[in-house]
Order: structure tokens, then sequence, then C-alpha cells
């Protein structure tokens, strides 16, 4: 099994069940069992990020446990599902985004690298998603005839509480298309143990300030429930574009990277 799939129950629940791995790691638990999917006769794993029903906040997410864990299973690829509110109107609810770029604004409140104490790494992260994985997605989207929005740039805030419409505006000024909690670690710590790393983000609302309707949870969960069937034939499709031998560099994202 080399290719795992993070992300929200929802996804997880329509499929078979074949077996749950539960594991320790030297950064503690990670937020659930992997479960072993069938997908386009590929066995994957998948983990459910905020643990059995929701119970884990963003920044209460043992995101290290979580990448080590998919990694000591033998993962080399790694995709990653995200709700995400959009700064762009013209992007509306429903909408798939897969990012290019992220902007991360969690830096100093969660642990954000494996390595502390035996050596210092500085992984090259210009390019922080695997070109292999991006590739494959818009492969299947064009073979679905499904619009997604190809590139992005995902900015991660702490959370848990949403923003404020000064806020997405600031964030906006800078660059931001889209918003969430959960990306980073993620994406760099995936990196630092030489897993290639894609995301695929569900528009699940407007942000703060973009129109004049209130934020709500139960909006974000309507918008999620309605984009399952189609973000999991997209996921399915993708997985027969990615290579089975990785040629891109997130393979070797440690040669360089020490002293």
């Amino acid at each position: 099994m080399k290719i795992g799939i993070i992300g929200g129950s929802g996804l997880s629940d329509s499929e078979l069940k074949k077996e749950a791995i539960s594991i320790n790691t030297p950064y503690g638990e990670p937020s659930s069992a992997y479960e072993i999917e069938e997908l386009e006769d590929k066995k994957v794993l998948f983990l459910k990020r905020h643990g059995q029903g929701h119970s884990l906040p963003p920044h209460k997410i043992n995101y290290r446990a979580n990448v080590w864990g998919f990694k000591q299973l033998g993962v080399e690829r790694l995709i990653g599902i995200f709700a995400v509110g959009c700064l762009d109107e013209n992007i509306p609810p429903g909408s798939i985004v897969l990012p290019d770029q992220i902007i991360d604004l969690t830096q100093g409140m969660r642990k954000n690298t494996f390595y502390e104490d035996a050596k210092v790494v500085h992984i090259d992260f210009t390019e922080p998603f695997c070109n292999e994985l991006r590739e494959a997605f818009q492969k299947a989207a064009h073979m679905l005839n499904l619009r997604i929005i190809s590139h992005g740039t995902y900015i991660c805030v702490n959370g848990p509480r949403l923003e404020t419409k000064a806020e997405i505006k600031f964030y906006r000024n800078i660059g931001a298309d889209i918003i969430g909690m959960t990306l980073m670690p993620e994406a760099s710590l995936a990196r630092e143990v030489e897993i290639c790393y894609g995301a695929v983000a569900v528009v699940s609302n407007y942000a703060a300030g973009i129109t004049k309707n209130p934020l709500t949870v139960r909006e974000v969960v309507e918008t999620m429930k309605g984009s399952m069937d189609k973000l999991r034939e997209l996921i399915k499709v993708a997985l027969r574009y990615v290579p089975e031998k990785r040629q891109c560099v997130c393979k070797d994202a440690l040669k360089n990277a020490s002293f």
C-alpha cells in the first residue's frame, strides 16, 4: 500500500471497510486507525484527520504522528482532502481546487518538524506539492469532463475560530485564494519524510465578508456532502494516472537538505 489519503470521515464512510490498523509512533498516536480501502483495484490507506466523530480541532491534531504513521506503513504518496473557504467570489461553493502554493500562518503554533534534536534539516519547499500527483488529478478531471481550478494559494490559519472580515481582506491582498486550518504542517512534514504530497480542496463556503451571509458549520457540512460523489470519482480516476515509479523531486527531498 503505497498511497494514503487523509481527510474527513465522509470520504471513507461509503466505502467497504476491509481492515483497520492501529499503531503508535515516536510522536504519539495518530488521529485514528488507518483504514484499508479498495479504490480502482488498488489498496489505499485512509486516515480520518479529525479522529472518530470529528473530535479533534485543527490546532490539536497530531500532524507528526499522522504523517509518520503513513511512512511507517510504507506509504510513498499522500493525498490530502480539505474543506476550505474561498476568498474569490468567482469560485462558488462546491468547486474543487488543486492548490499549488501555500501561505503558512501556523508557524510557531504547531510541532512542524521531525528534526528538532539530532540534526538541522532545511527542506526545499519552493513547490510544496508533488507535480506527479497534481498532473494525475488534472488528467482525471479532463477525462471526467469535470471543471476544477488547477491553481491557487491555500492560506493556513491556526483556528479554531473563523476569520474576521478584515483578516480575509488582508489575506486576499497578500495573494490567498482559499483558506483552511489543516494543510500545515501536514504538507511540509510529508516532504521531510520524502512522501509525495498532493492536496484536493473542496470550497465549502465563501470566507468572511465575501458575501453578506453569516458563516455556519452546517453550510460546510452540507456542501461537503453534496460534493462527495464527484470527489470520490475524481480520486478513483486520478489513481489510474499515478505513475508506478516515482520520478519527482519529493523522493529525494533530504538529499541536499542538511549540512
